[in-house]
């Protein structure tokens, strides 16, 4: 597997990223067109009207099957971090910290998440920054 760090950690899928996206904003724009053409045929208007509707439906689709994931997702990250945080010091992570900050935080190794962690708060890190500062990278192997 290959080393995971800062520059490399972020996940692209291109069948999704690229070839969905174009194929759905592509349908999108077809379905506009043909609206706008059947506006004077009612024959064809009805048909037209159901295809611009299901392209609408397939926008929202496209969005909300990355975001639902993401948001569970994200829930069992801050789980993982502040069991991590209270094995490490028997405390739970300072409820100031971000969702964003402690998705970064999960890059940092054990000898670096406590000072970290405070430093996030204290100076208001951005989830790059935490990025960045970390020394040593914690690979993710299993996002999503």
């Amino acid at each position: 597997m290959i080393e995971q760090n800062y520059s490399n950690h972020r996940r692209f899928v291109p069948m999704f990223h690229v070839v969905l996206f174009l194929l759905i904003f592509a349908t999108t724009i077809g379905s506009l067109v043909n609206l706008y053409a059947s506006l004077n045929d009612h024959e064809r208007l009805y048909s037209a009207s159901l295809l611009f509707v299901m392209s609408i439906c397939f926008n929202i689709i496209f969005w909300l099957m990355r975001a639902f994931p993401a948001r569970v997702q994200d829930r069992a990250i801050r789980a993982e971090e502040n069991l991590r945080y209270y094995v490490l010091t028997g405390k739970l992570l300072d409820p100031r910290l971000k969702i964003g900050q402690i998705i970064a935080l999960r890059f940092a190794p054990d000898d670096e998440l406590i000072e970290l962690a405070k430093r996030a708060v204290e100076e208001g890190l951005t989830n790059d920054e935490i990025k960045k500062a970390i020394k040593n990278w914690k690979a993710d192997h299993h996002r999503q």
